[in-house]
């Protein structure tokens, strides 16, 4: 069975995987994120293409790279990471009583063979009507700064979203059936790599 590697620093991307059980090593990859072009789903798969890419670069033969890249998209405007705490707030009060699109682009490659693969998934999320006071609490309670749209929707972040439609894990960062589906494209599955005694539940 191939090697696991996560192309990401993102601790919430860990959490999830770790929920699943799974064995897998972490390398960072050290790349600029591009977060301008037309089309907003191939910003993110072009973002998780070259993540994914950097990192196979040198890992070892037989290994799979998991690689993904996350955006918040109102309207026309893309909200990536904040620059400091003036923008965090700017972009929670942009986003405030508004229905926004969370997409995420997933890539693999498959060290062995060369195999590439690709896909995106997308989330419609909307906020809550919120004032000054409660986007101050939210910037005080979590840390905005290493987050697209500047929110998170676990923790604090529960108080800021009234519905959503899509996959949540999406919103987390890592859209795990997708990346199942696009796993089976390259002949395995998540399955395989799920260890029970290592699974975490709620």
């Amino acid at each position: 069975m191939k090697s696991l590697i996560l192309a990401s620093g993102s601790p919430r991307r860990r959490a999830l995987l770790d929920d699943l059980g799974l064995s897998y090593q972490v390398q960072a990859p050290m790349i600029d994120e591009n977060d301008v072009g037309e089309c907003p789903e191939d910003i993110v798969k072009t973002n998780a293409k070259r993540k994914c890419a950097a990192v196979a670069s040198t890992a070892a033969a037989d290994t799979l790279v998991i690689a993904a890249d996350t955006l918040v998209f109102l309207g026309n405007e893309v909200l990536s990471k904040p620059v400091d705490l003036d923008d965090a707030r700017r972009m929670l009060s942009l986003l405030s009583g508004k229905t926004h699109e969370v997409i995420t682009g997933v890539a693999l490659c498959d060290t062995a063979t060369g195999q590439e693969v690709q896909g995106s998934e997308t989330t419609a999320v909307s906020f809550r009507l919120l004032n000054e006071a409660e986007i101050e609490h939210f910037v005080k309670a979590v840390s905005p700064l290493d987050r697209a749209g500047a929110y998170t929707v676990d923790g604090p972040g529960s108080l800021l979203v009234s519905r959503y439609e899509g996959c949540y894990l999406n919103v987390l960062g890592l859209p795990i059936v997708r990346l199942d589906t696009l796993m089976r494209q390259l002949g395995m599955t998540l399955f395989d790599y799920m260890n029970p005694e290592k699974a975490r539940f709620l």
